[in-house]
């Protein structure tokens, strides 16, 4: 098994004592921190595989600091899993919307967050080792390999699971995808959230491929159902 690290932030003892034992129990290297600057500053000696960033937090909050991970270079594209106390659609759906790539609400299960983990790290470890394909549509192109998606030439910033949805919808361009099926496909069956989770990376999705993501000529949604990737520029 090849040894992955995490970073775990929680200023909670309790918290940081199951994780870290349970995480390693299973094989995973835990490096836990209190609060968010400490974590940002190992950040610069060291790139872990996993960030875990509780959201309330003393000083810089996980949201700010999944906001800073997603415009390092360097970090941008390592997954990210928030730990909330709030059951509140709104915080979930703002932390997807800044990049984060999972949530678990407290109180949770140690089993649920391994079953996120290993989700996470198998999509990782299929996405590099996939085909080397490089697919083009109108004015975008994306390199598999790579994963690196231009736009009329220029490389467009996208997160881990925008890539992973867009790729799915290129491959299969054409044909209707459910919301559930890309939730399977990209998050994995095990995963354990709604499909609201898909709308909102759509969205985020758009605002970078699409000229007017209000009228998306790529991606189109189909009432009811999901969506399915269209090429009319030929």
């Amino acid at each position: 098994m090849i040894e992955r690290t995490i970073f775990l932030v929680e200023d909670e003892k309790h918290i940081q004592e199951l994780v870290k034992f349970n995480l390693e129990e299973r094989g995973y290297k835990v490096s836990v921190f209190e609060n968010g600057r400490d974590l940002l500053n190992e950040c610069k000696n060291r790139v872990p595989d996993l960030f875990i960033l509780d959201i309330m937090l003393p000083g810089i909050d996980g949201f700010e600091i999944c906001k800073r991970l997603r415009k390092d270079v360097r970090l941008e594209k390592i997954p990210v899993i928030m730990l909330t106390a709030k059951s509140d659609e709104f915080d979930k759906v703002f932390g997807l919307e800044i990049g984060a790539d999972d949530y678990i609400t407290k109180p949770f299960s140690i089993r649920e967050l391994v079953a996120i983990i290993k989700a996470i790290f198998r999509r990782t470890d299929s996405s590099e080792s996939g085909s080397d394909e490089v697919v083009k549509a109108g004015d975008i192109i994306v390199d598999f390999a790579r994963r690196e998606v231009a736009k009329s030439g220029n490389i467009l910033e996208l997160s881990y699971k925008e890539f992973e949805i867009l790729k799915l919808l290129m491959l299969n361009r054409g044909k209707v995808l459910s919301r559930d099926m890309i939730l399977e496909k990209v998050w994995g069956f095990d995963y354990y959230g709604e499909t609201r989770t898909v709308d909102v990376h759509i969205r985020h999705l758009r605002q970078k491929i699409e000229d007017d993501d209000n009228q998306p000529f790529y991606i189109e949604t189909v009432r009811g159902i999901g969506y399915k990737f269209t090429d009319r520029k030929g």
